[in-house]
């Protein structure tokens, strides 16, 4: 019996990186062997073949994602606590700092700034845990076969956890202070989300691939994290980037795709009211351009705008989803070798 097992073995192709694929499949999800044949992952699977296996494998998505919780947690008292105590630190700060001591003509700074900081948030978490990812777990890269991308996603995922969470001390700051959400352009925030999603999804495969080559890849991302993060209207207001630019070159504004999503949030939950949208700014040098929107603190744009311009950026990461696709499935056969 024993020969005929190690016959029935030895038959068994193996994974690219040198494993049993039935095995090592077995082992990680049992009712999925079949959907990693060596046939197709020899052939180079194409973005839609990558995203329908992420989809099968997603109860191993799930299952990463709450293994990345865990870990960042592991041995802590407080736990997921911490989530909640940096956005309520930043709310405290910047509360005082621009609000009180900076003397910011913003009503209620520090939920302008909260609003706009958990989506960036998220995005640079995701950015910052995809890249190391795939060199960061190279005991399972090394092993078994499952499809690469759900490390990255499992960052992502994560984070996303985070989001919501850091959500809560959002929420509550809120109903403290009596800020209710606007419910006209409520519909553009789900659109919003989405976006920031596929934006951070795409960016981050591209770059946890790159990064198995190219480990100078995490440390540059933090200096362009940083200066994404000035150039981005997140402790300041969109119209002072547009006031400098000109109302014939507001477009320019855009090119940040970010910068629709952060003003979408800043819309959508600090929702000023009139009397502080005309209060803010005024007499300011930076609204002497003869821009007559240059003092609002918020786009004073109709949901179209905001609808517009989150769904080019939506078309944008899509595109720029599949070419990181693309990307991850050329620069794949190697990681074993890489790491």
């Amino acid at each position: 019996m024993s020969d005929a097992n190690d016959a029935r073995l030895a038959d068994e192709p193996s994974s690219p990186e040198g494993g049993r694929a039935g095995t090592g499949n077995r082992h990680l999800v049992p009712e999925r062997v079949s959907l990693s044949p060596v046939l197709e992952v020899s052939q180079r699977p194409n973005p839609l073949q990558r995203i329908r296996h992420l989809w099968q494998y997603r109860e191993l998505l799930v299952n990463l994602t709450r293994k990345e919780l865990k870990v960042k947690y592991k041995n802590s008292v407080l736990g997921f606590i911490w989530s909640l105590l940096n956005p309520l630190l930043y709310l405290v700060v910047f509360g005082i700092v621009f609000g009180v001591i900076l003397g910011s003509q913003i009503h209620d700074y520090a939920i302008f700034m909260l609003s706009g900081l958990l989506a960036w948030n998220f995005f640079s978490a995701s950015l910052g845990g995809g890249t190391a990812a795939i060199v960061g777990n190279a005991s399972l890269v090394t092993k078994v076969w499952f499809p690469r991308e759900t490390l990255v996603l499992a960052s992502v995922g994560a984070a996303l956890v985070h989001f919501f969470l850091q959500s809560l001390v959002l929420g509550a700051a809120m109903l403290v202070v009596g800020r209710a959400p606007s419910l006209h352009f409520l519909p553009a925030l789900p659109l919003a989300m989405l976006d920031l999603l596929i934006l951070a999804s795409a960016l981050a495969i591209a770059l946890g691939a790159i990064n198995v080559y190219l480990r100078d890849t995490q440390h540059l991302l933090e200096l362009v994290l940083l200066a994404w993060f000035w150039v981005s209207a997140i402790v300041y207001p969109y119209w002072t980037i547009v006031a400098k630019l000109g109302a014939s070159r507001e477009w320019l504004a855009s090119l940040n795709p970010f910068l629709p999503i952060a003003v979408t949030f800043q819309r959508v939950l600090y929702n000023p009211t009139k009397a502080e949208q005309s209060h803010v700014f005024k007499g300011n040098p930076v609204a002497t351009n003869n821009y007559e929107n240059a003092h609002r603190v918020i786009p004073d744009h109709p949901l179209s705008w905001f609808v517009s311009h989150l769904a080019v950026v939506g078309l944008g990461s899509l595109v720029l989803l599949y070419l990181s696709l693309v990307l991850f499935t050329r620069l794949e056969d190697n990681f074993a070798e890489e790491i």
